[in-house]
């Protein structure tokens, strides 16, 4: 097999590890979180993996305005799909991690809020895109307004909780995961988790992008 497949069997392997591990390996006993804690290996790393690719999409969002090749077009609108769909895994587990945490599936939480505002920006993207004929004009509008987008992810999911009360670790003045819950056997499958997730999210960009090319070539046939 060629070398250049070792990536995605690596990130295959990763999540598999972070699965096993996530459900079997041991973590640190906590008053309120108790065996809940084990959704880090889920719900954040998906969100690692999600925030990695947006950056990928804003990219190639500034590439397409500056190069007007289509081909960045494409890669900023698969890397979006995939990053949204991770997203939308990060709030089904973090909604079952809320149930037995905070006592409900939703609260009234500025991240919270934040996270289905920003979805729904991104919503409104793909919305847009479909919306617009014109190849050219279309990647244009679309790539500012992914810019956009981003800034506004930026503002609701990080800037806006630091500001306000909020029942994340890491915002609000609450402190984050890693100064008291994260230990050393936590960290062994976490971080591995997060490189894993990037890599499968990758080979779905990958993928999605070989799809969309031979569907053109079959309209053009």
């Amino acid at each position: 097999m060629k070398n250049i497949h070792w990536w995605k069997w690596l990130g295959v392997l990763l999540v598999g590890y972070s699965i096993v591990m996530g459900f079997m390996g041991k973590v640190p006993a906590q008053a309120i979180l108790h065996e809940t804690i084990r959704n880090l290996y889920f719900h954040v790393t998906m969100w690692f993996a999600m925030m990695g690719l947006l950056i990928a999409s804003i990219y190639y969002s500034i590439k397409q305005l500056s190069s007007s090749t289509m081909h960045n077009d494409l890669l900023a609108t698969e890397t979006a799909h995939v990053a949204m769909l991770l997203g939308t895994c990060g709030i089904i587990t973090g909604s079952l991690w809320a149930r037995y945490t905070w006592g409900a599936w939703w609260t009234d939480d500025a991240k919270l809020n934040g996270v289905a505002a920003s979805m729904l920006f991104y919503l409104a993207y793909f919305v847009l895109r479909n919306s617009i004929d014109d190849d050219q004009k279309r990647a244009r509008i679309a790539a500012v307004y992914n810019i956009f987008c981003f800034v506004m992810l930026i503002v609701f999911i990080w800037v806006r909780p630091r500001l306000t009360d909020s029942l994340h670790p890491g915002n609000g003045g609450n402190p984050g995961f890693g100064k008291y819950d994260l230990d050393s056997n936590m960290r062994l499958v976490f971080y591995p988790a997060i490189i894993g997730w990037i890599l499968v999210a990758a080979w779905l960009v990958q993928l999605r992008v070989r799809i969309a090319n031979l569907t053109e070539k079959i309209e053009i046939l």
